[in-house]
């Protein structure tokens, strides 16, 4: 078992959201395990039917004050589901605990998604300080660390597991809830936005791989971000609204998967080639990204990258913060790189704050630039 980050508060109903095997199921029951709690899984057949067909079954078996939670998992199943729990919520002061994988739905059923009623969560897989002492850097940037990775014992177990995982995606999140019209066009981008993960988005390029629209290719990534498999780290600018116009990157939500998506599992990626520097500033950039949910730091992420193509990796901003981190993963700090970077970091002004991060076990301030470990720095910034 996990000590998850995510701690929903128990004063009020909340949602938990997160991808298909993220652990959602295993965090309320671990949540709600001392407390009265009925549970409906839509991801049972025989649940769901009952309650597509009676949505007052819950408020039947609940009117007497018996139960001091509900739990309803994979609530996006059956999203008019949501109008019942208004309602229960206001009328009886009932306490539910909600999950989701995709908000797509339910946030067409119930644009505000309870308006505040409901506290709103994020899990996501497991980061290194959840893993603790099983955490180890080549397994994450081979298999990645959706929970089930860690029960199965070879190579062969988390190759059909995750092979699994994208062809459940595809039937389960996409197919019978007919996401798209056309099934075929998105597998195939799939495997192109796997390859293209964490690259700068060329709507264009993809489409004409897939032979779809442009379009198309955009509602495809939305699709993959509503359905919490990835997220978009957008270009620097100090106004959103401009950055916004800039090209965007986007990130698969998991290694294992992307590996999994663009056919690469049997290839794990040695230290000292392109493909390792790729996976491990794709891991880094995930890392930072689940802590600043986690721990509600609000920083806004995004990277820069000029016209000649010099790029810093991501920054962080908040208020008048700007945090500048450079990623490599290198097991020494490189003068080259490091020389390039400080030029880079010159141009936001003394004010903005430069890291260096890297698989250097050594931190030191060089040049006025901070040189630190990674998991350093994870440290760093659970204190900003």
């Amino acid at each position: 078992m996990f000590n998850r980050l995510c701690k929903p508060l128990k004063s009020n109903s909340f949602f938990v959201f997160g991808a298909r095997g993220t652990g959602k199921s295993t965090l309320l029951r671990c949540e709600l395990t001392a407390l009265n709690a009925i549970v409906f899984d839509l991801l049972d057949e025989d649940v769901y039917d009952r309650l597509s067909r009676d949505h007052q079954l819950i408020e039947q078996l609940c009117i007497d004050g018996r139960h001091e939670w509900v739990v309803i998992d994979e609530l996006q199943r059956l999203p008019k589901l949501l109008n019942l729990v208004h309602r229960m919520i206001e009328a009886h002061g009932q306490k539910f605990a909600l999950t989701g994988s995709s908000s797509r739905k339910l946030r067409r059923g119930a644009g505000n998604l309870l308006a505040g009623r409901a506290y709103v969560n994020s899990l996501f897989p497991l980061t290194s300080g959840e893993l603790a002492d099983r955490f180890e850097l080549s397994e994450a940037l081979r298999w990645g660390s959706l929970p089930k990775i860690f029960s199965l014992a070879t190579d062969q177990e988390k190759k059909a597991y995750l092979r699994s995982y994208a062809l459940t995606y595809v039937r389960e999140e996409i197919q019978l809830e007919q996401v798209v019209r056309k099934l075929e066009p998105f597998r195939e981008f799939l495997s192109v936005a796997a390859q293209t993960s964490g690259r700068v988005l060329n709507y264009s390029a993809v489409a004409r791989d897939v032979g779809v629209e442009t379009t198309t290719v955009q509602n495809y990534y939305q699709i993959l971000e509503d359905t919490y498999v990835g997220f978009f780290l957008p270009h620097f600018h100090r106004s959103i609204r401009k950055s916004q116009k800039s090209a965007s990157k986007f990130y698969l939500f998991d290694e294992g998967v992307k590996k999994a998506l663009e056919g690469s599992l049997d290839s794990p990626p040695a230290p000292g080639t392109y493909a390792y520097g790729d996976a491990f500033e794709a891991f880094f950039i995930r890392e930072v990204f689940r802590l600043n949910e986690y721990l509600e730091k609000d920083f806004r992420l995004s990277y820069f990258r000029t016209k000649n193509g010099a790029e810093i990796d991501l920054i962080l901003t908040k208020g008048r913060a700007t945090i500048l981190v450079e990623v490599k993963s290198a097991e020494r700090v490189d003068p080259i790189d490091l020389g390039a970077f400080a030029r880079l970091a010159a141009d936001f002004g003394e004010t903005a704050r430069p890291f260096f991060v890297s698989r250097d076990p050594v931190a030191r301030a060089i040049n006025g630039i901070e040189c630190l470990p990674w998991p350093r720095f994870l440290d760093r910034f659970k204190a900003l």
